[in-house]
């Protein structure tokens, strides 16, 4: 359970107690009961991340692009990041910022999502996962710490085999005939 590294042993025995018995997919189901949302570009993504950034960040420097980015899971072991690229132009040094987030939370509740983008707009402001970083996304997200715990619980989810519970894809046809 590399997802949850780092938490109690006791809560970590719950946890492989309810993947043993497949109850994972529907405690999430239960506490998410809603469909997927419906920011399914970079452009909706941009404008959703502009929103919070706006609400909650006002005098943070503009975000140059947002995307979502379907190598990131994969290759940096990560589910978004906030890059900062300066460039020199001719005297002056141009600095563009720039958030990625996993394709995977294309097809989860907008919660999640949320909790992402709250992560990532943190490290505008505070570089290192420390207090002030936590106290940042806290304020931007009353429940940022809830919300990460059942990502990685989703994720320990599909981990072990699951499904995705969220999807696009139309559902599987009923008794076995196309549609």
């Amino acid at each position: 359970m590399k997802y949850l590294a780092g938490y109690p042993p006791t809560l970590l025995a719950q946890v492989r107690q309810l993947v043993d018995t497949d109850g994972l997919a529907p405690l999430l189901r239960s506490r998410y009961p809603g469909p997927m949302h419906e920011v399914q570009t970079d452009r909706a993504l941009y404008e959703y991340v502009s929103e919070l950034k706006s609400d909650f960040m006002r005098k943070a420097p503009p975000l140059s692009k947002v995307a979502f980015d379907s190598k990131l899971h994969v290759i940096r072991n990560a589910l978004g990041t906030h890059t900062t690229v300066s460039r020199v132009q001719g005297s002056k040094l141009k600095t563009k910022r720039e958030i990625r987030v996993a394709t995977l939370f294309k097809e989860v509740p907008l919660e999640w999502l949320r909790m992402i983008v709250v992560h990532e707009l943190a490290h505008m402001k505070e570089r290192d996962h420390d207090k002030s970083f936590y106290a940042l996304c806290e304020h931007m997200e009353p429940s940022y710490h809830r919300l990460e715990f059942d990502v990685r619980l989703y994720l320990t989810h599909l981990d072990s085999g699951g499904e995705r519970l969220w999807t696009n894809s139309p559902p599987p046809p009923v008794g076995g005939k196309a549609p």
